[in-house]
């Protein structure tokens, strides 16, 4: 089984992710950065940043050890977003970054991400690369050439700035409600917001190392909904744990997904193409196309979204999870930098955001998650292969399916989309079934 998923290596920390492992994946990584030439001639330097779990603790000593060890210098940045980490990168010319975090997933989990020199996630090669040299003996630098570890105590400054020198207009008058996750946005996200003239109320910013994503942020919106409607704000705002994510409420309390924040963003910049992914919705691509704007399939992964806009040139893409990349600004999926492009678009038109959302309509979408599978025997299965295509062909153009096992969780997908939501709902719990059923794990 490979290491790395879909967004770098997670698991349960010290128990699926230890220490030793994060050690070894640093060095290996410090290695195969520099043999490709990713890592410059003179000495190599890294930046390292984290959420808020309690295990990033233990996991960033490892990492900074693994790196010193490799003769990089290491900057400690503390607890900032995953996409200040890549900014970081990329403004200070550092060889490569490590972010540690799980994202949205429970307290429990952790990762580690690579970034590049430039600030790029690692493609599958270089993934697969850093994999194959894990444990390889290795000629340890000694005396002046180890690594040295420091404190950068500006990096989160540098971050804010960079942020509100994306805006060009003030976002006064604008109240918004920001559910930080008590994750890695807590005390960064309302700041910046503060600072750009917007009215802001935080909510789960108080974080203890164990309270991240625990009915709170972009998975669990309740209170977030709530807050925006007792206070009266113009819209609410949701991060992940590590604020790559952007998720946003309206005044009354609607959901606006990031296809939604994509199709707003598409409009007011009247870009040619936009990049998605296989989970982007129909509504989605249906206004896009009214709109003259085309539009470009990924599979699902911020970085598989912007490998196609470096390709191809595009600007402007993501994914309704609410990853977005705006490569005017920022070459990796940014919430807080999201966020601030959301609400200057409001301030810029005047209109609130239930009426910037109407540039779509969403197809009514179902998504299941099926637990306690064999998530590898997905591809292999004749009965799945067949009920797919039988559901697809009554559809037709009015609807879609998607199973695909997550690369994050232990888990297999079912997404349904159908012109009524009770259809959708009616495939998806029997395609899930089907799903508990041939991939079982003692089949």
């Amino acid at each position: 089984m490979a290491l790395f998923g879909t967004d770098g290596v997670r698991g349960i920390a010290n128990r699926d992710l230890t220490a030793e492992l994060a050690l070894d994946l640093a060095v290996a990584a410090a290695h195969v950065l520099g043999e490709v030439g990713a890592i410059s001639k003179n000495r190599p330097k890294a930046i390292v940043g984290q959420d808020s779990r309690a295990s990033g603790e233990f996991l960033e000593a490892a990492i900074v050890a693994g790196l010193a060890s490799a003769g990089v210098d290491v900057y400690k940045v503390g607890v900032l977003p995953t996409p200040a980490i890549a900014h970081l990168v990329a403004s200070t010319g550092a060889d490569l970054g490590v972010m540690i975090s799980a994202s949205h997933n429970p307290m429990p989990d952790n990762g580690i991400k690579f970034f590049a020199k430039g600030g790029g996630k690692l493609d599958d090669a270089l993934e697969a690369a850093i994999e194959a040299r894990l444990n390889e003996p290795w000629d340890r630098p000694i005396g002046r050439e180890v690594g040295r570890v420091i404190v950068d105590e500006s990096a989160s400054e540098r971050y804010i700035f960079h942020l509100l020198s994306s805006l060009s207009v003030n976002l006064s008058g604008i109240k918004v409600v920001v559910d930080c996750a008590n994750g890695a946005a807590s005390d960064v996200a309302p700041e910046v917001y503060a600072r750009a003239g917007a009215q802001v109320i935080a909510i789960s910013n108080q974080p203890n190392g164990l309270n991240i994503n625990e009915n709170c942020g972009s998975t669990h919106l309740e209170n977030l909904i709530a807050e925006v409607k007792k206070s009266g704000a113009d819209l609410g705002i949701a991060h992940d744990g590590d604020a790559d994510r952007c998720l946003a409420v309206d005044a009354a309390g609607n959901l606006i997904d990031g296809d939604f924040i994509l199709a707003i963003l598409a409009k007011e910049w009247k870009v040619r193409t936009v990049v998605g992914t296989v989970m982007t919705n129909l509504g989605f691509i249906k206004a896009m196309s009214e709109a003259g704007i085309s539009f470009e399939k990924t599979p699902v992964g911020d970085r598989y979204v912007l490998e196609n806009m470096l390709a191809n040139g595009h600007n402007l893409g993501g994914e309704q999870s609410g990853h977005i990349i705006m490569r005017d600004f920022a070459n990796t999926g940014d919430g807080l930098l999201t966020a601030l492009q959301l609400m200057s678009v409001m301030a810029k038109t005047k209109k609130s955001l239930k009426e910037l959302a109407e540039v779509m309509v969403r197809f009514p979408q179902v998504l299941v998650n099926v637990r306690d599978v064999n998530k590898s025997k997905l591809e292999t299965s004749k009965a799945i292969a067949v009920a797919i295509n039988d559901y697809e062909s009554k559809l037709g153009a009015s609807g879609r399916i998607l199973l695909r096992a997550s690369g994050t969780e232990p888990l297999v997908r079912v997404m349904v989309e159908a012109e009524s939501h009770s259809h959708a709902e009616e495939i998806a719990q029997k395609l899930a079934s089907l799903v508990t059923l041939e991939l079982s794990q003692d089949s």
